[in-house]
């Protein structure tokens, strides 16, 4: 099957962050290297990091929508295995696609062998939806939302479908109750971006949807962080997820519940002072 001619509009946001990747670029940010000296962390540090991405949120529910507004929550994880499906608008060509469904596959297989989860692409019934879309697409995505996440506000998914241009990509992860415990989430990525960054967004949902929500100018390195310094996963954020799904750390837990166990965990991964 074809696919769908390109539209204007698609076409205009192609290139407008094609000039967004390369201005980053330009200033030395989107790095790829994971962090390195010029980045040093500890132990302290990475239970920092690790209790303001997990146990804080960057939006809140207020009257049924998520509104931005950062609070404390409680710890939020997979139980189940996350089996991730990816859903491509018919304007991506099919070798995009193949060489998008490869590299998700191996970030999958890298997140697993991380977190000892099992995390996977699936070709069956999802419970993690990634869907890589046009323009216009997206703003067509109103009833697969629905659909897929029933929680979902009209609110929220006119954030998807009328999405700024400075979101490059979002991620709804959803749990049943006060569980803490996910059992469907919904990424959605711009078809439009460069190679670098549709990656970096790949990067960040997914580790975002499976139960670090939250965004920190303190983390560095790390891609849970507004300032773009890194387009990849880093050395930080493993650990941080090393953290998350160790046994020791329970879905509902609360901040004070966590932030021994959390301060722990760091010490034994990193020690000493940081």
């Amino acid at each position: 099957m074809p696919p769908v001619a390109v539209t204007a509009k698609s076409e205009a946001a192609r290139a407008y962050f094609a000039q967004v990747q390369q201005a980053l670029l330009s200033q030395g940010l989107l790095r790829t290297d994971g962090g390195g000296p010029d980045t040093p962390f500890g132990d302290r540090m990475l239970a920092e990091n690790f209790i303001r991405i997990a146990l804080f949120d960057e939006y809140t529910r207020s009257g049924g929508s998520f509104v931005r507004g950062e609070a404390s929550s409680i710890l939020r994880k997979w139980r189940a295995p996350v089996r991730v499906g990816l859903r491509f608008g018919a304007s991506v060509p099919e070798d995009r696609r193949a060489a998008d469904r490869a590299r998700i596959g191996s970030y999958l297989a890298r997140l697993s062998q991380i977190t000892g989860h099992s995390i996977a692409l699936t070709e069956g019934t999802p419970n993690f939806w990634v869907h890589v879309v046009s323009e216009d697409e997206r703003e067509a995505m109103g009833p697969t939302l629905a659909a897929a996440l029933p929680g979902l506000s009209a609110s929220d998914i006119a954030d998807v479908t009328n999405m700024p241009r400075s979101t490059y990509c979002l991620v709804y992860a959803m749990s049943e109750g006060n569980s803490g415990v996910y059992t469907r989430a919904v990424a959605v990525i711009r078809a439009e971006h460069p190679d670098l960054l549709r990656l970096s967004c790949v990067h960040e949902e997914i580790a975002q949807g499976l139960g670090l929500p939250n965004d920190s100018p303190r983390a560095r390195p790390s891609i849970f962080n507004d300032d773009e310094e890194f387009a990849l996963l880093t050395k930080q954020d493993e650990l941080m997820l090393k953290m998350l799904y160790n046994p020791a750390l329970r879905p509902g837990m609360s901040l004070d519940e966590a932030r021994p166990i959390v301060e722990g965990l760091a010490a034994q991964l990193l020690g000493g002072p940081g």
